[in-house]
C-alpha cells in the first residue's frame, strides 16, 4: 500500500484503545493538522543540524520532504517515518572541513560528496539486510558495539560546544540550556517534544534583545581561545533576502579521504533505523522485520538524493515516532503532508537566511544538550540489551574508541591524510571488538532485548 487509504470509522474520532493504521486515516482537514504537527516535531533538529555542519538550513528543509516521500514510497507506505537531518555525521563533517578549508564552498561540496557515497553504503547495507536477514547486522554490529558507536559520536562532538559555539556568548549559551532544560523535562506532551526548539527560539530572541539593551558581547580570552567583541544577531542576509526563490543548491565532490571520515556514521544510522522501526511496529503492533532492509535502503538512498544537490544526511525521527505515540494516528498521509509541506518551507530564502541567523551562543546551549541526548541513547542500547561491561571484551575495545573519540585523538597517516576522534575511535572499537572476539574464541553474542518502554519519542533524532 502507498496510496489509497481507507477513513477511518467517521473519519473524526478515535475510540478508547482504537488507532488509526498507517494505511488508514482521518478527514483531511484532520490529517493536514497531524501533517503540520510532524513538520514542528522534526524541525529543531532538522535545522539545528545543518547549520552546525556549516549546510544550508533551507535546502536540509526542503530535501527532508523530499527524503520523507522516497522513504515512503521504498517502504510500500508500511512504516509510516519522517526523514530529518542526522546528527550522525558531525564530527565527520567538522574534521573535514578542518582539512578541506573550513567554511567555503569547496569545503561545502567536499562535505556533500562524501555524505553522498556514505548514503549509498547505507543503502547496500539496506539491500544486504533484505536479502540476508537482519541477523547479519546483529553479529557484525551487536549491541556492545552499536552502543558504544551512538555513544562516541555524541561525546566526541563535546569539542564542538567548548571549543566553537560556547565561547561565542558563554551567558546566552547558558541561559539557553537552562530554559532548555526546564521545557524538556517540566513540560510534558508535545511542549515537551520540541522543547528543545522552543528553547532555541526563546534563545534567539533573548539574543536579540541583549543587543539593544547590552551592545557587543564582550571579548573573551581563555589563554586558548581569543574572540573580539561581536554582535550575537545579525539580520542583514534576512532583509535581502526573497520570500520565494530555490535554495542556493550546489554539486557534490567526492574525494576518498573525506568519505573514509564519515563511514563511521553508517554503523550508527543502521543502528538507529533498526531501532526506530521496531518502535513502529511495536506500537502498530504490525510484523515490520519484512521491512527492516528496505527501511535503511531507503534512508541511505535519501541520504544520497538530498546530498546530491548541497543537502544534508538524513535518518528516521524518533521526534515523530513520539508524536505517533502521542497521538495515536500511524497514518502515512500524515508524512506524505508533513513532505510537502517540508518542501514549500525550503521554496523561501528568507526563512532560510533567518534560520541561519541563529546565534552561535544559542547553538552552544541547545548542542550541549543535544550531544549529550545523542552520548546517552548509547547507554540505552546497552541497558536495554544488557550488556555485561564485566567482561572485559566488552570494556577493553568500547573504552579505547570512545576515549580517542571525546580527544578528539589525531592518527596522522600522510601529511594530507588524518583519521582524527570519531573516525578513529570508530575503526578501533569495532575492528578492536572483533578481533578480540576471534582471539578469545568466542562466538558473537544473541541480541537480548528488554521490553520496549514506549518512550522512543523523547531521543533525539
Amino acid at each position: 500500500m502507498v496510496f489509497g487509504w481507507t477513513k477511518h470509522g467517521d473519519g473524526k474520532h478515535l475510540a478508547p484503545g482504537e488507532v488509526v493504521r498507517p494505511d488508514e486515516r482521518l478527514t483531511w482537514p484532520r490529517m493536514i493538522g497531524f501533517g503540520a504537527q510532524h513538520v514542528v516535531a522534526m524541525f529543531g533538529a532538522t535545522f539545528v543540524f545543518p547549520l552546525i555542519m556549516g549546510l544550508d538550513p533551507n535546502i536540509a528543509i526542503m530535501m527532508s520532504g523530499v527524503a520523507t516521500i522516497l522513504f515512503l514510497l521504498i517502504v510500500k507506505g508500511r512504516i509510516p517515518s519522517y526523514l530529518g537531518t542526522s546528527a550522525s555525521f558531525v564530527g565527520g563533517v567538522l574534521a573535514i572541513r578542518a582539512v578541506a578549508g573550513g567554511d567555503t564552498a569547496g569545503a561545502d561540496a567536499v562535505v556533500t560528496g562524501a555524505i553522498l557515497v556514505a548514503g549509498l553504503v547505507l543503502a547496500l547495507a539496506g539491500l544486504a539486510v533484505h536479502f540476508l536477514g537482519v541477523e547479519i547486522i546483529h553479529k557484525i554490529f551487536p549491541p556492545v558495539v552499536t552502543g558504544g558507536v551512538v555513544m562516541l559520536i555524541g561525546f566526541g562532538l563535546a569539542y564542538v560546544v567548548a571549543d566553537v559555539y560556547w565561547p561565542q556568548d558563554q551567558w546566552m549559551a547558558l541561559v539557553t540550556m537552562l530554559v532548555t532544560f526546564v521545557l524538556v523535562v517540566a513540560f510534558k506532551g508535545f511542549v515537551g517534544r520540541i522543547g528543545i526548539l522552543i528553547g532555541l527560539v526563546i534563545g534567539f530572541v533573548l539574543s536579540w534583545a541583549a543587543d539593544k539593551v547590552f551592545g557587543r558581547v564582550p571579548a573573551y580570552t581563555d589563554g586558548v581561545l581569543s574572540i573580539a567583541p561581536h554582535y550575537r544577531v545579525d539580520l542583514g542576509k534576512v532583509a535581502s533576502a526573497p520570500w520565494i526563490g530555490l535554495p542556493d543548491f550546489h554539486l557534490p565532490d567526492v574525494r576518498f579521504s573525506a568519505v573514509l571520515l564519515v563511514l563511521p556514521a553508517v554503523i550508527a544510522l543502521i543502528a538507529e533505523n533498526i531501532g526506530h522501526v521496531k518502535a513502529v511496529g511495536e506500537m502498530t503492533g504490525a510484523d515490520v522485520n519484512p521491512y527492516v532492509g528496505r527501511a535503511i535502503a531507503a534512508d541511505g538512498v535519501a541520504t544520497a538524493v538530498a546530498t546530491a544537490v548541497g543537502g544534508s544526511p538524513t535518518t528516521t525521527y524518533a521526534e515523530n515516532i513520539g508524536v505517533m505515540a502521542a497521538t495515536k494516528v500511524y497514518s502515512t498521509a500524515a508524512y506524505y503532508i508533513a513532505g510537502l509541506i517540508a518542501i514549500l518551507f525550503g521554496l523561501s530564502p528568507k526563512f532560510g537566511a533567518l534560520v541561519s541567523a541563529t546565534p552561535s551562543g544559542v547553538l552552544g546551549g541547545v548542542t550541549v544538550i543535544l550531544y549529550g541526548m545523542i552520548g546517552l541513547l548509547g547507554a540505552k542500547i546497552w541497558v536495554e540489551n544488557r550488556v555485561d561491561f564485566a567482561d572485559p571484551l566488552n570494556m577493553v575495545p568500547i573504552g579505547a574508541g570512545i576515549i580517542l573519540a571525546v580527544g578528539p585523538v589525531k592518527f596522522l597517516i600522510s601529511s594530507d591524510f588524518r583519521l582524527e576522534g570519531i573516525a578513529f575511535g570508530t575503526i578501533v572499537l569495532v575492528a578492536g571488538y572483533h578481533l578480540l572476539r576471534v582471539i578469545a574464541g568466542r562466538p558473537s553474542p544473541v541480541p537480548e532485548r528488554a521490553p520496549a518502554t514506549g518512550d522512543e519519542g523523547r531521543d533525539a533524532g
